[in-house]
Order: C-alpha cells, then structure tokens, then sequence
C-alpha cells in the first residue's frame, strides 16, 4: 500500500471520527450563540477561499487573467440579486469572450 492510500485512509478515519464528535458530545444540547455563529460561516469561507485560490492561482505567482474579470462579473451579478446558476454562466460567458479577444 502507498504512502498516498494511507494518508487517504487516515484523513477519512478522521474526517469521519470528527463528524460523529458532534452529536456524540453535543446530544440535544443547543451550540452557544457565537458558536453557532462560527459554525455558519464556516461554509461561505470556505466557498470564498476555494473560488480565490481558483481565480488568481498560478504555478508559483498570483496570476490575473480572463478568470478574474468573469469572477468579479459574478459577484457584481450577485450583488445585483442575480442566481447562483446566472452568475455562473455569466462568469463563463465574460471568461469566454474576453479569451476569445485576447
């Protein structure tokens, strides 16, 4: 077995062991407030980091090319009260034009 099936292994055994510590510890009991709140930002901080790293990461150097202007066309699409589907054929749609300008 490699070195990358074990570290797959373990991180699931983990993964899954920290996912189960919450109702096991918790029971029926209520989060505190600020905890609650982390706990919900969680997830939106994550999606942000995930579309951040996707947009200007490059090999070893921040990149800035067509992804960015259709990134910021989604937000602004967004801000605007626009679907999470719009925004993204309207990212695709701004990437792919201004790719097939350049």
């Amino acid at each position: 077995m490699s070195n990358v099936w074990i570290v797959v292994i373990v991180v699931g055994a983990f993964t899954m062991l920290f996912k189960a510590a919450g109702p096991v510890f918790l029971g029926r009991r209520q989060l505190p407030t600020r905890v609650d709140a982390v706990v919900a930002l969680i997830a939106p901080v994550m999606l942000t980091a995930l579309v951040v790293t996707q947009t200007f990461g490059g090999d070893a150097e921040v990149a800035v090319d067509a992804r960015v202007p259709g990134v910021a066309a989604a937000a602004v699409a967004i801000w605007r009260g626009a679907s999470i589907i719009a925004a993204m054929v309207i990212a695709a749609s701004v990437t792919a034009l201004i790719r097939l300008v350049v």
